[in-house]
């Protein structure tokens, strides 16, 4: 799906900076001219040389503080929560959106995979909500932006009436990209009984007897699903370049099968066994930032951090809190599980390589989309004083000491 994203001033300069590249921190400047970085001067002369080019140029004084490539956020539903923030209670989708993508310039991401789920009994209730979200993105991209705003389809493999949908989508190119989900009792996110009817009622608002019926008609569509059809909407992405992920996969076989349906991501692995067999299969492994934050799964689940430890995890995602981000990528460094330009790499560069992006977002280089941020430090927590998404400063804040 095409941005639409404007350049902004045609020519801008951040200087004084620490720049995160992908392989090693430099005190250089960036330059920047209609959108894209154009020169990374490493000296105070080469700096003045281009500014007398260029004395239109915007001027960014990073201050010393750390600057990186905007980062790209595959997997995160809390744009559901801004439709639904309770059971039953339903804000415009439009209002929504432009809420939502307000947030995020602030954490520091410039791309955002919108993660919409289409399923029955889980998040946003009726394909009706879902479809609309999807026009409303789209839409919105054609007329303004302060990010890129992208489409994550979250297919729940027992929705049989939502093919029809994934199919169109996959064919008009209208999503970025799919993944696939089982979120049926009994196995993956709700092997423990009784956990998915837990959720489903907390976050549904709905009665037992009601879970209960959710729960018997799940199960009986269920039954329903076969490999071939899973395999088909595989290709069909494969031949429009859109990557396809697995959800909460929790056995090395269940990595296997998810590979041979043409998933290049697993989200989520349950435990480190799957995760290690994910990765050895070439799979890219996505974990959450929320959970390296935390130190821990909210369900109880594998914990990120020993998932990367063991090389088993390579992406960061926010999965429904996008601050958590930049935070876990610091934490990863401060605690020494990775240098800088490696943590930083899991929340850019190595999601944009994912998804097929890189040629143009991921990190700082000559050529590349200006989608940056500048990070300054408040103890051992990292905010963003600055956002740039395509050349345009869209976000910046000070404050008093």
């Amino acid at each position: 799906m095409s941005d639409q994203l404007r350049p902004g001033c045609n020519s801008l300069i951040v200087i004084n900076g620490k720049l995160v590249l992908p392989d090693e921190v430099k005190d250089a400047a960036i330059t920047v001219i209609d959108g894209l970085i154009e020169a990374l001067p490493a000296n105070e002369g080469q700096v003045e040389e281009w500014l007398s080019r260029h004395p239109e140029a915007k001027v960014i004084d990073a201050q010393g503080r750390y600057v990186l490539p905007g980062i790209i956020d595959i997997h995160c539903d809390a744009i559901e929560k801004e439709v639904q923030p309770r059971p039953n209670t339903l804000f415009p989708l439009d209002m929504a959106l432009l809420e939502f993508e307000r947030k995020l310039p602030v954490h520091g991401i410039t791309t955002m995979y919108h993660s919409l789920s289409l399923g029955v009994g889980l998040s946003l209730r009726g394909d009706h909500l879902l479809t609309g979200m999807v026009d409303h993105i789209r839409a919105y991209g054609q007329r303004r932006a302060m990010i890129r705003n992208r489409i994550h389809l979250r297919f729940e493999v027992s929705h049989l009436a939502g093919l029809p949908i994934v199919e169109r989508y996959l064919r008009e190119k209208t999503i970025d990209y799919l993944s696939f989900m089982d979120h049926s009792p009994g196995q993956g996110q709700y092997r423990e009984p009784g956990s998915f009817e837990r959720y489903v009622m907390k976050n549904q608002g709905v009665s037992l007897d009601e879970v209960r019926v959710i729960v018997e008609e799940l199960m009986e569509r269920r039954q329903q699903v076969d490999a071939d059809m899973l395999s088909r909407l595989g290709r069909l992405a494969a031949d429009n370049g859109i990557a396809i992920a697995s959800h909460d996969d929790d056995s090395a076989d269940k990595a296997e099968q998810s590979a041979r349906l043409g998933v290049s991501v697993c989200e989520f692995p349950i435990n480190l066994e799957t995760a290690r067999h994910a990765a050895s299969l070439g799979l890219r492994v996505c974990v959450g930032a929320p959970n390296v934050v935390r130190g821990v799964s909210h369900d109880k689940n594998l914990r990120a951090v020993d998932a990367i430890k063991a090389g088993a995890a390579d992406i960061l995602c926010s999965d429904y809190h996008p601050s958590s981000m930049l935070a876990a990528a610091f934490k990863l460094y401060d605690e020494g599980t990775a240098d800088l330009p490696e943590a930083v790499r899991m929340i850019t560069l190595n999601p944009a390589q994912a998804l097929g992006a890189d040629s143009e977002l991921g990190s700082i280089g000559l050529g590349k989309a200006a989608d940056l941020i500048v990070a300054d430090r408040y103890g051992s927590l990292p905010w963003v004083t600055q956002t740039i998404v395509g050349g345009k400063l869209v976000y910046s804040a000070d404050v008093r000491y």
